[in-house]
């Protein structure tokens, strides 16, 4: 697909972003119906709203012309997938409100999610809107990555604080302790006087802070589904590409972003850092807790 197609593309999503984006806001401070939904492991994955799917159909209406023109295939958290993805050449990936568990809480964390993947898993751009500080990041494959129209960029080292980021839902898992008790060491390692843990919001947004300062986004491998897919990871893989900053899955290696037999990436974690330094210490961080854990 030509840069300008993409470009065509991108003012697309960005418009339905912005949709679904004032719409949430408008119901930001609104009690809304919770469902539960079944074959999630984490109360993030399992909570789903009205506004969830209602958020999703604007972006899906706003997208649809654009969809027809490029025989494009859709694959969006609230809806099945039907497989398509694996036979065009290019689909949608959304997540209509990611950090549905933070919007309900009334707290920050939670955003537009929506990209263009080829069917090879490549992510040719990347929106993420976020609704409550009205901030959009949006990126194009060979076109740079932007935040409300700056150039974004990974982030130098002038602050002497290495930021970790993961999910809430980390603090349960059984790595968590061993972790948080290297971490310390491993910023002092790599040059920094300390380090903080935050766990936070969704997946688009705590993948964003890392384009702000010293930081990394991780979540290890685990065996229940639920949590990480694809939708939630896309748009930011391509901002994070176009900003010159390292994203993979916690092994260091490449994401595949349309995997055949599942959305979800439970099975391999994904690692988003400021810097390739930073990256290395945590595949290697990885690589030796995990390895005690099957002692």
């Amino acid at each position: 697909m030509q840069i300008s197609d993409l470009s065509l593309l991108q003012q697309c999503a960005i418009a339905a972003a912005y949709r679904a984006g004032h719409y949430i806001a408008r119901h930001a401070a609104s009690d809304v119906a919770v469902r539960i939904k079944t074959g999630h492991h984490s109360l993030a994955s399992q909570v789903v709203t009205e506004i969830d799917h209602h958020s999703q159909a604007l972006i899906r209406h706003t997208l649809q012309a654009a969809s027809e023109r490029f025989d494009l295939a859709w694959l969006g958290e609230e809806s099945p997938d039907d497989g398509e993805r694996l036979r065009k050449d290019y689909f949608w990936c959304v997540d209509p409100l990611d950090g549905t568990l933070p919007f309900i809480e009334g707290i920050p964390g939670y955003s537009v999610s929506i990209a263009l993947v080829s069917k090879d898993g490549t992510p040719c751009l990347g929106v993420v809107y976020d609704p409550l500080s009205q901030t959009l990041y949006h990126a194009v494959k060979g076109g740079g990555a932007f935040s409300n129209e700056q150039p974004l960029c990974a982030p130098g080292s002038e602050s002497t604080i290495l930021t970790f980021i993961t999910d809430k839902s980390f603090a349960n898992e059984a790595l968590y302790q061993a972790t948080v008790n290297r971490l310390q060491g491993m910023a002092v390692q790599l040059g920094y006087t300390g380090s903080r843990l935050v766990l936070q919001g969704g997946a688009a947004l705590n993948a964003c802070q890392v384009l702000a300062a010293p930081a990394c986004y991780f979540k290890f491998p685990k065996l229940q589904t639920g949590g990480g897919s694809v939708w939630d990871y896309a748009a930011t893989a391509c901002l994070f590409g176009e900003a010159g900053a390292p994203v993979a899955d916690i092994c260091g290696r490449s994401l595949d972003l349309n995997p055949p037999e599942s959305t979800f990436l439970n099975h391999c974690g994904v690692l988003y850092s400021s810097d390739r330094h930073i990256a290395d210490a945590m595949v290697s961080l990885y690589r030796e807790l995990s390895g005690r854990l099957l002692v």
